[in-house]
């Protein structure tokens, strides 16, 4: 292990990379529960999705600390998923098997790109502020979901969207985001699945309550808490429905949203953890752990889940002082006993997962400090792609607006020589999105 992983090497021993493995499974195990919530809304098997989240991660995290010897997690990402079920399914009214092929073909591209180091010139052409409006904006779309979740947002038929007035559900979700905020705040471990736990207990509890006195509960009590695996979605991918021309913009969605998030997470837990090759200044292993990220968002296909990508979470290990593959190794097969939990994963309501989903969109909204809002020709197309996601409900819409008015805006102003060919590609499938309407 001291050999393989080159522990003395990197200035860490196997004590602190177990530590720095749990630390970071506690802080994205959350998406064992999240997960299959959000893609039972596509139609999917709640049970089965289950079995593909924690494969995936389990898999991909331990392959990630194996190949590329990085202390990077990975798990099917948060806002990839809602784009899986919001847009895809339900927005276009796919089946989830064709979506599955989505996915598949999105990870089947990232690992020719990856083979033949085209990625880098996507990134390259795809403006900065774009990418940080992007993450910011699927913040947001996360954050608005959550709270719809909870009621918090309901329709009007008045104005599109109000607040959903005071109920017991809204006070469990006021009470499970105020107490969980608290734990992120205090930097408690696992602060995020304690919050999900906390208030799944508080909900049971007022269930309870309200059942005593003569009310309809809120949640019904799992019969058991263990059960085999369930291989419900596992391999049932409808290849042949996903190639098709309508089908193009929500992959071409999937590989960018995937890739300029992995990228993104790459450079920044980099940075922190010191994983930056003098001579290049690029992330230590860069090209293996993009082509596990890539494998990752292929399997997830094949398991039955959304793409799988490096989590941000992982930053949590490093600063625990990981710095070598095991601590993803760690991370990874933690998840495996979860495996046999789907029953009382099922059981979670979703008022009580609607908090971290919010939290969530907190942590994403990050990006969007890094956007010179001085320089209108980069903020007026960031701010286009930050708030055409949640209020369209289509991750989609605002990459396509962002992209085409970045490109307008060049060319008004006389600068179209600064819009490179890459991204003149990019908007060819930016409107033939508008045209199918994706």
């Amino acid at each position: 292990m001291e050999s393989y992983f080159g522990l003395s090497r990197l200035g860490t021993n196997t004590k602190t990379e177990i530590r720095a493995g749990v630390a970071t499974f506690l802080t994205m195990a959350y998406i064992i529960v999240v997960n299959p919530i959000i893609l039972s809304g596509a139609g999917m098997p709640i049970e089965g999705v289950v079995f593909a989240t924690i494969m995936v991660s389990a898999i991909s995290s331990i392959l990630m600390g194996l190949a590329a010897n990085l202390p990077f997690a990975l798990a099917p990402g948060m806002g990839i998923n809602a784009f899986f079920t919001y847009n895809i399914v339900l927005g276009m009214g796919v089946d989830w098997t064709t979506a599955l092929g989505a996915v598949l073909i999105s990870g089947i591209v990232f690992i020719v790109l990856s083979i033949l180091k085209v990625r880098e010139l996507i990134v390259q052409a795809i403006p900065r502020s774009l990418r940080y409006a992007v993450a910011s904006g699927i913040g947001l779309f996360l954050a608005f979901i959550g709270f719809q979740w909870a009621g918090f947002i309901v329709e009007n038929p008045a104005t599109l969207v109000s607040f959903g007035g005071i109920s017991v559900e809204v006070i469990l979700f006021a009470a499970g985001l105020f107490v969980t905020s608290w734990m992120v705040i205090r930097r408690i471990p696992g602060a995020l699945i304690l919050g999900i736990v906390g208030t799944s207990v508080a909900t049971v509890i007022v269930s309870l309550i309200i059942q005593a006195t003569g009310g309809e509960a809120l949640v019904e009590i799992p019969e058991t808490l263990f059960a085999m695996p369930s291989l419900a979605v596992f391999g049932q991918v409808d290849l042949v429905g996903a190639l098709t021309v309508g089908m193009i913009l929500p992959i071409f969605t999937l590989l960018f949203t995937d890739l300029f998030d992995s990228i993104s997470t790459f450079v920044g837990i980099s940075e922190v953890g010191g994983f930056v090759e003098e001579k290049t200044g690029q992330p230590r292993n860069v090209g293996k752990a993009l082509m596990v990220d890539a494998v990752s968002t292929t399997i997830s296909g094949i398991f039955g889940t959304s793409s799988g990508t490096t989590y941000i979470e992982s930053a949590a290990g490093v600063e625990e002082g990981g710095r070598s593959g095991l601590t993803a190794v760690v991370a990874g097969l933690l998840f495996l006993p979860f495996l046999f939990l789907s029953p009382l994963i099922q059981f979670v309501p979703q008022v009580a997962v609607a908090p971290v989903i919010v939290l969530v969109g907190v942590f994403m909204i990050k990006p969007v400090l890094s956007i010179d809002w001085t320089n209108f020709e980069e903020s007026v197309p960031a701010f286009l792609a930050l708030v055409l996601i949640p209020l369209t409900y289509n991750i989609t819409q605002g990459i396509v607006w962002g992209f085409l008015s970045y490109t307008i805006i060049k060319v008004l102003v006389g600068k179209g020589r600064e819009v490179s060919i890459t991204l003149w590609i990019v908007n060819i499938f930016a409107i033939a999105a508008l045209i199918y309407g994706a």
